[in-house]
């Protein structure tokens, strides 16, 4: 790959990581900040600070990852943490430009005293949407963001589950600053925030993946090729019980076709073992192309 390919590519991760670093920003001071609600993780204690003592919140988010992100320069590796540290930078940069445009008057805040769960659920949305976009392409804003990075390689764990215990946890024990409602609003925005980030890692095109375990799944399998032109696999299988050699059909359809192929396979075999499940992020012919 020569040197121009190379920054393509990188600015192909790069731009993404800033704009979700931007989006989470702009929640954080326009949701969260003007209506004393509160967020988990590293974030969670910059705000806290930034409540009790007025400490500007991009200074502490600076500071106070600088060990994380030490930590996942040895854990994660030197081009993964490069993105961290670009997601790090970034949030702090668009912290402070965006506090400044708010004190400016540029951006008036979403205020309110008694609309609090429409703030807590935008705020989810944005927060989510932010997190998720920058985690996607491989980057984190650091703090928990390290953390739930590295557990999710290790055990394979949910990164949005990760950080919403952590967020749980966390939030509790600011119930000793911010008042008990505010913290029952911002669970609320935590875990609509876990919910997008899962959404936006997992793909937001979903599909659904049919095993059939049938003794007519040759003809099942022409039929869907035929009715449904989509593409159907024969995985040779052997019933425990019976000791027979059969085949089970293997087929991913999108949600729509759900009810149709489902009615095909009973008119050929009422009696079908059928196993459903979700698949996530589908690329290839008859789905999103790569």
């Amino acid at each position: 790959m020569n040197s121009s390919s190379k920054i393509v590519s990188i600015s192909k991760t790069v731009a993404p990581i800033l704009l979700g670093a931007a989006v989470y920003a702009f929640g954080l001071l326009y949701f969260i900040v003007p209506n004393q609600l509160m967020e988990g993780g590293v974030t969670g204690i910059t705000i806290l600070l930034n409540y009790a003592f007025g400490i500007p919140i991009f200074l502490t988010t600076l500071l106070l990852n600088l060990p994380l992100f030490l930590l996942g320069w040895k854990v994660l590796g030197a081009r993964q943490i490069a993105y961290t540290g670009v997601g790090i930078g970034a949030l702090s940069f668009f912290l402070w430009l965006f506090e400044r445009m708010i004190n400016a008057g540029w951006i008036v805040t979403f205020g309110t005293e008694r609309d609090f769960i429409l703030a807590s659920l935008y705020a989810g949305v944005t927060l989510g949407l932010g997190l998720g976009i920058v985690f996607r392409f491989g980057g984190t804003t650091g703090g928990v963001d390290i953390v739930a990075r590295i557990l999710s390689r290790k055990f394979g764990w949910s990164m949005g589950q990760i950080i919403l215990a952590v967020d749980v946890i966390i939030i509790g024990a600011s119930l000793l600053y911010i008042p008990r409602e505010k913290i029952l609003y911002t669970l609320v925005a935590v875990f609509i925030s876990s919910r997008v980030i899962d959404f936006i890692q997992e793909g937001a095109y979903a599909a659904k993946a049919f095993t059939i375990i049938s003794d007519h799944a040759p003809k099942i399998a022409d039929l869907i090729t035929a009715e449904m032109d989509r593409g159907v696999t024969l995985i040779p299988a052997i019933g425990a019980y019976s000791k027979q050699a059969k085949h089970m059909v293997y087929c991913v359809v999108s949600r729509q076709e759900i009810r149709r192929l489902s009615q095909l396979v009973k008119s050929v075999d009422p009696t079908a073992f059928v196993i459903i499940n979700d698949v996530h992020d589908v690329h290839g012919e008859g789905f999103r192309e790569t």
